[in-house]
């Protein structure tokens, strides 16, 4: 599957609901620090294809972005990501965190 823009609170839903472990992230189009973790994401993303994936640019939605944080029950960050898994958040992190290493290493800790 390839990265989708997540939207709506559909898309998020869809997300939650995936047969197996999907990743969100929530990106600033305007901080420095998001850039780097979106590089960090679409690497991780570009070498693992196969597994679900969305962005909410929270410039451009905020409402849903906002709407992420009350349905996760976490506070809201920017850049900030989430490994979903059977409806709830399995794994999160935020800012310098968002590595391809740390999304490995979370998404094998899932596994075993």
């Amino acid at each position: 599957m390839t990265t989708i823009a997540v939207t709506s609170i559909e898309e998020v839903d869809a997300l939650l609901s995936s047969a197996g472990p999907a990743w969100l992230l929530k990106h600033s189009n305007a901080c420095s620090i998001s850039s780097a973790a979106h590089d960090e994401f679409r690497a991780y993303c570009d070498a693992h294809p196969d597994e679900p994936a969305g962005i909410v640019v929270v410039q451009t939605h905020r409402a849903v972005s906002l709407a992420i944080a009350t349905r996760l029950s976490m506070s809201h960050q920017s850049p900030q990501l989430f490994l979903l898994a059977g409806g709830t958040v399995a794994w999160a992190t935020s800012h310098w965190g968002i590595t391809a290493a740390a999304m490995t290493k979370a998404r094998s800790a899932l596994r075993a």
